[in-house]
């Protein structure tokens, strides 16, 4: 079975994946939305790879240096063994600016005796449309598309340019690097540099996990997950990607195949949200500037989802010319969701900035600039929230009212009369009152169905909804409320298989569902916790972590029947409910001294 056994290495600007054989399959440079040079995930004859070609009996082990977002891929050949350290280089230069260059470097230690190897560097710019060129330069090796729009890169290393550009083995008697880079290098590149680039990363990802909340129980899934969340985070702008792929099928040979390189409002909102649960508060400042810099105007209209520079228009098409994964065809890139109408983003949203009035208190610069946006989102709530919308699963074209929107839009009054009142802005606050309990008697009166007992998927339907799992989570409800309990109970029953969720399962634009979404099957496992099942809480969360990749990576799907992964990948909506589920699991009388504890031994506030 085929299944997402890759590693992911990024920096903030770019990532990259690497399969469990050493192999590069997927690469955009300069950045996250660029076109690709490497995607052999998509293609593996047109795609473009680099890939480290050893014996037959060679013995491949892979994991992350612990804590880091260095990968380490061990080569233990007939003749010797050796390993590949993949990561992109992140730190802070002595001024005290982040170092975030679009390289990527792949740094090759020897182990012992003399293993022998072939480099097979074949790279596929601009999606492989066009053929690409590679020659040999002055001190690196060029590649450059030959049609279509001019884009170029750049290979660095000390192993002889001959056995990389014959694809001849090679005798690794000592450490070698290879550096891909956007750039032209200006400074000379050596194996001493390269080292330096190593350790201050190391250093950089190190010290990132040390500022981190941790909790006894989980721990290392919650540090892993954190550390994966951090690298869909683009530092130029604090826009959060949703996953750094595009096209992985949710279902293989069908055609839910999407562009996850944007940042959705709701699924950046939610991470920033974990993030600040677990200590990184600055990564919530920097989104926060994101959404000033998207929305500047008090009549602007608000996207579900924007570049990650705070682009508007994501135009999407399709890339023929590639296979796709496993044969899953459209390749496709842009994302058209981008014009929906979605109302639950708003309460998200809000729930944001009032968590981050609350956190930030005096120290937000930003504060009128937020509040101006908070009444901007209120005003389009009162406007909006009583229409049909496409939903949180982004139907596209099917409007319906969506019970979870309702709720969303209930949280959006609710967060709005909170933040009033913390600001002293009273008449908001009893305005904005008013609309929040209008909004919940319309709720109460036509998502709830007694006969099913349980809060269906939407006012015109009777289907089950897995996102209504988040009602209590957000407040609309208790979790105590037999209402509430009924409507998990509900849920298992009619969505849940082996342990894991369907979001829903009627039909929609493309027929019905047949993966799990592995964010539904988290918010379960949070859910039964809340209601007071909490052995069996446990027990799916365990199982779940069981159907991670090797390196405890989750993507967007899970296959139900053989527990594949599918869908893009990293998700970043999967490892923020990882997170979430976690820290509830964790969070009981006795773990919250533990949680303490193990704050005070970090020594410091975490920033």
């Amino acid at each position: 079975m085929d299944n997402l056994n890759y590693g992911v290495v990024g920096n903030g600007r770019s990532a990259a994946l690497i399969s469990q054989s050493g192999s590069l399959e997927w690469l955009c440079l300069p950045d996250f939305s660029s076109s690709s040079c490497f995607a052999a995930l998509l293609d593996p004859d047109r795609g473009g790879c680099f890939e480290l070609a050893c014996d037959p009996q060679t013995e491949i082990t892979q994991s992350y240096l612990e804590h880091t977002n260095i990968l380490t891929t061990r080569f233990q050949t007939p003749t010797g063994a050796f390993e590949v350290l993949d990561f992109m280089p992140r730190y802070k230069n002595d001024r005290l600016n982040y170092v975030w260059p679009p390289d990527l470097i792949r740094y090759i230690r020897l182990i012992s005796g003399q293993p022998r190897v072939r480099f097979i560097y074949r790279p596929a710019l601009r999606y492989g449309e066009h053929e690409t060129t590679t020659e040999v330069g002055d001190h690196y090796i060029k590649s450059w598309s030959n049609g279509g729009k001019y884009e170029s890169i750049y290979l660095y290393t000390d192993v002889p340019f001959e056995p990389v550009m014959q694809q001849r083995e090679f005798t690794i008697a000592r450490n070698h690097f290879f550096l891909i880079s956007y750039n032209q290098k200006l400074l000379h590149i050596d194996l001493e540099s390269i080292n330096l680039e190593f350790e201050r990363t190391k250093v950089y990802w190190l010290e990132w996990v040390d500022r981190t909340i941790c909790f006894r129980r989980y721990r290392e899934e919650i540090i892993r997950s954190a550390l994966t969340l951090k690298m869909l985070s683009y530092q130029k702008s604090g826009a959060i990607l949703a996953a750094v792929t595009t096209s992985l099928p949710e279902t293989i040979g069908e055609v839910r195949n999407w562009d996850y390189r944007f940042c959705w409002i709701r699924d950046a909102s939610m991470i920033i949200r974990v993030l600040t649960d677990i200590g990184h508060y600055h990564a919530a400042k920097r989104y926060l500037q994101f959404i000033l810099d998207a929305i500047p105007y008090k009549d602007e209209k608000i996207q579900i989802m924007y570049g990650i520079r705070g682009e508007k228009k994501l135009t999407e098409r399709e890339l023929p010319w590639l296979a796709g994964y496993a044969g899953s065809r459209p390749v496709r890139v842009g994302n058209a969701a981008y014009m929906q109408k979605q109302n639950d983003i708003y309460g998200v949203l809000m729930d944001v900035l009032y968590e981050s009035f609350t956190i930030f208190r005096n120290d937000l610069e930003q504060g009128e600039d937020l509040w101006t946006v908070a009444r901007t989102l209120i005003r389009t709530v009162e406007k909006n929230w009583r229409l049909a919308d496409m939903g949180i699963w982004e139907y596209r074209s099917q409007k319906r009212h969506f019970v979870f929107s309702k709720t969303l839009s209930w949280v959006a009054l609710d967060r709005g009369v909170k933040m009033a009142c913390f600001l002293g802005k009273k008449n908001y606050a009893e305005q904005w009152a008013k609309v929040r309990d209008q909004i919940r008697d319309d709720i109460m009166e036509k998502g709830w169905n007694p006969r099913l007992g349980a809060f269906t998927q939407a006012y015109e339907n009777e289907y089950m909804d897995a996102a209504n799992l988040l009602m209590a989570n957000y407040g609309f409800i208790e979790p105590t409320d037999p209402k509430y309990v009924s409507t998990v109970e509900c849920i298992q029953k009619r969505l849940c298989r082996d342990g894991l969720l369907y979001r829903y399962r009627n039909e929609d634009d493309f027929g019905i569902p047949s993966s799990a979404f592995t964010v539904c099957s988290f918010w379960l496992v949070k859910s039964l916790h809340m209601i007071g099942r909490k052995r069996e809480a446990r027990e799916q969360f365990e199982q779940l972590l069981g159907y991670a990749n090797h390196l405890g990576l989750f993507s967007e799907d899970l296959d139900f029947e053989d527990k594949r992964l599918l869908g893009n990948f990293p998700q970043g909506y999967s490892h923020l409910a990882l997170i979430d589920a976690a820290i509830q699991l964790s969070d009981t009388e006795v773990e919250e001294d533990e949680k303490i504890i193990c704050r005070m031994e970090h020594g410091r506030h975490p920033t």
